[in-house]
C-alpha cells in the first residue's frame, strides 16, 4: 500500500486541485491532503478557516476511488524543521507531491521521495483568480467543484471575501489595528 501527501492552501479548493488529486490517485492507494496555512483565515489571501477547507475537500473528493485524509498543517515559519512538523501532524506517507521548489527541496532533504505533476490549466485554475472573481462578482463557480460552491454558500463565503477585500487594502486583516 502506498500513501501520498499533497499540500496546498486550498483557498478555495478548485478544479486544478481536483485534477491533481485525480492524477495522484492513479499512482497511490491513499492520499493525505495537507491543508497549509491552517492557522490563517479571514484575510484576502487566506479567507477560509481550516475547518471550512476540510469541508470543501472532503465533500469534493467523496466520490474518489482513493481514500483521502484532510489534515490541517499550521504555518511554522522554520523551514529546517517543516517536514518533521508535517509528519507529526499527518498519517505516515511514502511519497510527497508538489510543484513548489522549496517544498520539493525540504522533502528531498528529509529523504522523502517527491513527485511532480503538470499543473492543470494553471492560468485559469488558481486560488488568486478564484478569489478575485468572487470579490468582483465574476464567474467563479465554473472554477470549483459543485461541492465547493455548496460549502461557500453554506458559510456565506462570497460575502466574506467581498467584505474583506472592500475593507482590507493590504490583505493581511489584523482586527486589532
Amino acid at each position: 500500500m502506498t500513501r501520498g501527501f499533497y499540500i496546498g492552501r486550498f483557498q478555495p479548493f478548485h478544479e486544478g486541485h481536483h485534477a491533481m488529486v485525480e492524477r495522484i490517485g492513479e499512482e497511490i492507494d491513499e492520499l493525505v491532503v495537507g491543508i497549509g496555512s491552517a492557522d490563517q483565515s479571514h484575510t484576502v489571501r487566506n479567507p477560509f478557516t481550516a475547518g471550512e477547507r476540510i469541508m470543501m475537500i472532503t465533500k469534493a473528493l467523496v466520490d474518489m476511488d482513493v481514500v483521502t485524509y484532510a489534515v490541517p498543517i499550521e504555518d511554522l515559519n522554520r523551514n529546517s524543521v517543516w517536514v518533521s512538523h508535517v509528519q507529526s501532524m499527518s498519517p505516515r506517507f511514502d511519497v510527497a507531491y508538489s510543484n513548489n521548489p522549496l517544498v520539493c527541496r525540504l522533502f528531498e532533504e528529509a529523504g522523502i521521495e517527491v513527485r511532480q505533476s503538470p499543473m492543470y490549466r494553471r492560468e485559469e485554475f488558481e486560488g488568486t483568480e478564484v478569489r478575485e472573481r468572487i470579490a468582483t462578482g465574476g464567474d467563479w463557480e465554473s472554477l470549483v467543484p459543485d461541492a465547493v460552491v455548496e460549502v461557500l454558500e453554506e458559510i456565506d463565503g462570497v460575502d466574506r471575501i467581498q467584505q474583506i477585500t472592500a475593507s482590507d487594502a493590504n490583505g493581511e486583516g489584523n482586527p486589532s489595528e
